[in-house]
């Protein structure tokens, strides 16, 4: 099951957990009340045959995929992308991850603009809004192979905080005040 925590302020390796002191875990529930982060958890091996892929697909209108590997000798200018992926950012679009192998760590904003990191390990698969501010690292391993779903052709552009102007933010501010939708 996916854990996610709110990060302390330490300048340390990126790639590290940044638990606070004490640790202050935030549930699925907590997850998506503050963030609008949508979490479901499949079978990494088994999903074909599992079909809630499948049926996540359909639900949500996603019709384009691939797959991603990031690790030093799989990816080209790695040193270089993970930077630009650790970049606080928003995407116009919602941001759909599978993690079918190795894992990582997805950091959100929460209401009051502090950061919630979200640990992925094999079977998670997560759905980030559109307009929300986040990034994206590796853990200590150093690879994740993951699965990118879109709705119609992908769109991988990310807009750099401060992005406050994009109506793609300001909607997901106004989500954010009212409470998300029922998932």
């Amino acid at each position: 099951m996916v854990q996610a925590w709110y990060m302390d302020d330490s300048p340390e390796d990126q790639r590290l957990e940044h638990h606070q002191s004490p640790p202050k875990f935030v549930s699925l529930d907590e997850l998506y009340s503050e963030t609008g982060v949508m979490y479901w958890k499949l079978d990494a091996k088994n999903y074909e045959s599992e079909g809630k892929l499948a049926e996540i697909k359909t639900e949500r209108g996603y019709t384009y995929m691939d797959v991603i590997q990031i690790s030093p000798d799989k990816l080209h200018n790695y040193e270089e992308k993970i930077k630009n992926f650790f970049e606080e950012h928003i995407h116009i679009d919602e941001e759909i991850r599978f993690v079918t192998e190795g894992s990582g760590y997805f950091d959100v904003r929460d209401k009051e603009d502090k950061w919630i990191r979200i640990e992925v390990v094999p079977g998670d698969l997560l759905i980030l809004p559109a307009g929300i501010y986040h990034r994206f690292t590796l853990d200590s391993k150093n690879y994740i192979k993951a699965m990118r779903l879109f709705v119609g052709e992908p769109i991988w552009t990310p807009y750099n905080r401060p992005a406050d102007h994009m109506d793609a933010r300001k909607q997901y501010v106004v989500a954010q005040k009212k409470g998300f939708p029922v998932k």
